[in-house]
């Protein structure tokens, strides 16, 4: 924890020599980091400019607005030019009403997404701003939606601003590493959960030692909400980290996180603890020139992606990246490495690389259980054209393999309706 090691050091006395090198060393790499993060004086100034005059310019009656997101808890990174803005309708002088089309109908310069409840995004300049509609409750239990309780988790994490370093640069270390994202073609942490889990652990350094050893699955409960096993709604328990929300004990912040994302946290987390670098902090920029370089057997794709939310447009890109990478599996292809990589407003790209391994001109294409003679004799009349044979009672057939190589099995897949249907083009990158 960056406090706590502060103070530390003051105390050396109590550690010994090599320990208090480690310290002072982890110290003044953490201290050189958060330089590199932290929202410069001008950015601040420029958020600050920039919410002033949008609450200027919005006058619907018996609303407030006020600062959301990390924004509002002084937990957002350095550059990031997202900006959440929470109009908050009195809920008594707006009952029954559709608090987004009051937004909607107050507000013709921005763009509509579509969510849980409908709100509105515009630019000024580099900065996007969301402007969110909710009610301006009291207590949780009072929300409608579940963006009415987005205040709570400001107020939650606010109450323990000495964490504020520490969340920096727990954020910035899983943006670095690729486990930052609660959208659903990431399926990652989200900056609450980032939040929450720095100050459960106490700070940055005990977070990585703490996550280095969850196990299988992993529950928390930091305000103890509930007072034996956690019992959740169980499609809040699919995750492998249950994550109590500190403000609504019913609700798993981290229900998204896939098993990918929660080992890769685990795995760069021991990274980090075994060998301290401050590059593990940096996101390394996707080069598609590096990957062209690779040598052995590759295939990559570009893909054009289609126009919408970036939530849905992403969730299409990885349905074909996972679709032609179960396609080539299942055609017995072993994959040594695949990825892919797309930023907004950009094209995708999909790669694929494989192990040096040549297949068999033949494939065994197997059939129902010798002994059910009716399956058996239907399974005959299909493959009549090749020779019946036996393997321990189960019945099969040599066919030729279709695909020879992953590009002629990759470029068939390219027209399918899966494929077609979620981009806009795509094409081997020769």
């Amino acid at each position: 924890m960056f406090v706590q090691l502060s103070i530390a050091v003051k105390h050396n006395e109590t550690l010994g020599r090599k320990e208090f090198i480690n310290l002072c060393s982890f110290t003044k790499r953490m201290k050189d980091v958060l330089k590199e993060i932290t929202p410069t004086r001008k950015e601040q100034q420029e958020v600050n400019n920039i919410v002033k005059h949008i609450t200027k310019s919005i006058h619907i009656p018996y609303t407030k607005i006020t600062l959301g997101g990390s924004s509002a808890k002084g937990t957002w990174l350095k550059n990031n030019h997202d900006i959440d803005l929470y109009i908050k309708f009195n809920p008594e002088k707006y009952e029954g009403i559709d608090i987004a089309e009051v937004l909607k109908d107050n507000i013709k310069d921005a763009t509509v997404l579509h969510g849980s409840r409908d709100y509105l995004q515009k630019k000024e300049g580099k900065y996007t701003i969301e402007l969110i509609p909710i009610m301006d409750i009291k207590n949780v239990e009072h929300a409608q939606n579940i963006t009415d309780i987005s205040p709570f988790h400001a107020k939650w994490v606010n109450k323990h601003k000495k964490y504020r370093k520490d969340i920096l640069l727990a954020k910035a270390f899983a943006k670095a590493n690729g486990f930052y994202g609660a959208e659903s073609f990431i399926k990652g942490f989200s900056g609450y959960s980032i939040e929450v889990l720095t100050i459960h652990y106490k700070g940055f350094k005990s977070l990585l030692k703490n996550v280095a050893e969850w196990k299988q699955t992993t529950t928390i409960d930091t305000e103890k909400h509930h007072k034996k096993k956690v019992q959740l709604n169980q499609a809040k328990m699919l995750s492998p980290l249950i994550l109590v929300d500190p403000v609504q004990s019913t609700r798993n912040v981290t229900a998204v996180v896939s098993q990918e994302k929660y080992d890769l946290f685990k795995k760069k987390g021991k990274e980090y603890l075994r060998s301290p670098k401050k590059e593990m902090f940096v996101k390394k920029e996707f080069s598609l020139e590096e990957i062209q370089k690779k040598k052995g057997e590759k295939i990559i794709l570009k893909l054009v992606p289609l126009e919408g939310k970036r939530d849905v447009v992403g969730a299409k890109l990885l349905k074909c990246f996972e679709y032609m990478r179960d396609q080539l599996k299942e055609h017995e292809f072993e994959i040594k490495e695949a990825n892919w990589h797309w930023k907004e407003g950009e094209n995708a790209t999909l790669y694929y690389f494989f192990k040096d391994k040549k297949l068999s001109q033949t494939i065994k294409h197997y059939g129902p259980p010798i002994s059910e003679k009716e399956r058996l004799s239907n399974f005959k009349q299909i493959w009549k054209q090749y020779p019946l044979k036996n393997e321990n009672g189960k019945s099969y057939v040599i066919l030729p393999r279709k695909y020879s190589s992953p590009k002629e099995l990759v470029s068939h897949l390219l027209d399918s309706e899966i494929i077609k249907s979620r981009v806009k083009e795509i094409s081997i990158n020769r």
